[in-house]
C-alpha cells in the first residue's frame, strides 16, 4: 500500500471513529419523592408536566437520553446559546401525542402543537429563584409560542399544597413540583426537588392478555404483568377503546399507577398509564 492510500484509510478510520462517538446524556437533575415539609413557603411549586424530558444544549434539542430530536428550524429559532432544562408538552393528558410527534426521524406539523416548557438553567451559577428571573427574561428575548416557562408559584402552607394538589389532579394534572428556593443546579437526584403525587407509578412487564367479556367482547379485558420485583398481577382499568383494540404487545413494558401495596406487595388499585416511550 502506497503511503497515499495508507493516509487515505487513516483519514477514512478517523472520521468512522468520530462519527461512532456513542450518545452521551446530558447532566440533568432528576426528582425525589415528596416527603412532608413543614417549611412550604421557602419552595417555589408549579405543576408536574406529563410530557417529554427536552434538553437544549444551545444548539441542538435532544431527549434525557442525548438522542437528538428533529424539530422544525421554526421552532427552535433566536433560541439561545445556552443549556436549557424543560418539557416538550401540548396539555395535559395528551403525553402519547407529544412521544408520537417528537420521535419521528423528520420534522412534521405536528410540532406547531408543542412547546417547550422550561423549568431551569444547568449552566446558571444562581440559586432557583434568580434562575426563575433568567427564565422569564429568555422567554421575553426570544418572543416565540414554542418558547415558554413553566408557571412557578408560591404556597404558605401544607393544608394550601394538599388543596392545589386535589385541584390539579381534579382537572387531569399528574401532580405538583416543588423546588427549593436557594437550591443550585446540581446534576442526579437531588432532594431539593421534590414530585407530589395522589399516587404512585412504576413499571411492568406485559406477560400475557385476557379477553374482554360483555361490552370488551373480542377486545382486551386486563393485561397480566410481572413488575421489576417479580410481581405478577392484572390490570383491567384505565385503557382506552382504541387501546382495548390494540393492547400494549407482550414483551413491552407498561407505565401504571397505584395506591399502596397489599401485605405481598401487589400494587392496588392498579390502572395503565401508558407504553413506556420509545426515543
Amino acid at each position: 500500500m502506497t503511503n497515499y492510500l495508507k493516509a487515505l484509510f487513516i483519514l477514512l478510520l478517523l472520521f468512522i471513529s468520530s462519527n461512532a462517538i456513542a450518545i452521551k446524556a446530558p447532566a440533568i437533575q432528576l426528582a425525589t419523592p415528596y416527603k412532608a415539609q413543614y417549611n412550604i413557603s421557602q419552595y417555589w411549586i408549579s405543576e408536574k408536566l406529563d410530557g417529554v424530558r427536552g434538553y437544549w444544549d444551545g444548539k441542538v434539542l435532544l431527549t434525557k437520553n442525548g438522542n437528538p430530536l428533529n424539530p422544525p428550524t421554526w421552532f427552535t429559532a433566536n433560541w439561545p446559546d445556552a443549556a436549557i432544562d424543560g418539557e416538550l408538552w401540548i396539555k395535559r393528558h395528551t403525553f402519547e401525542q407529544v412521544i408520537s410527534c417528537v420521535k419521528k426521524k423528520e420534522a412534521q406539523p405536528c410540532w406547531q402543537n408543542i412547546k417547550f416548557m422550561i423549568f431551569d438553567l444547568p449552566e446558571s451559577k444562581q440559586n432557583f429563584s434568580q434562575r426563575i428571573e433568567e427564565i422569564n427574561t429568555l422567554v421575553k428575548q426570544v418572543e416565540s409560542p414554542y418558547f415558554q416557562a413553566v408557571q412557578q408559584f408560591k404556597l404558605l402552607t401544607i393544608d394550601a399544597l394538599n388543596q392545589k394538589l386535589a385541584e390539579v389532579v381534579k382537572i387531569e394534572g399528574e401532580g405538583l413540583m416543588l423546588h427549593y428556593e436557594n437550591a443550585f443546579y446540581s446534576t442526579g437526584r437531588t432532594k431539593n426537588i421534590m414530585k407530589l403525587k395522589l399516587y404512585q407509578d412504576a413499571e411492568a412487564i406485559v406477560i400475557k392478555h385476557h379477553k374482554g367479556k360483555g361490552k370488551y367482547l373480542n377486545m382486551l379485558g386486563a393485561i397480566q404483568v410481572r413488575t421489576m420485583d417479580g410481581i405478577i398481577f392484572k390490570i383491567g382499568s384505565g385503557f382506552s377503546d382504541d387501546e382495548r383494540k390494540t393492547p400494549p404487545p407482550v414483551g413491552s413494558i407498561i407505565t401504571y399507577k397505584y395506591l399502596g401495596k397489599t401485605q405481598k406487595g401487589v400494587p392496588k388499585f392498579a390502572s395503565f398509564l401508558r407504553i413506556r416511550g420509545k426515543e
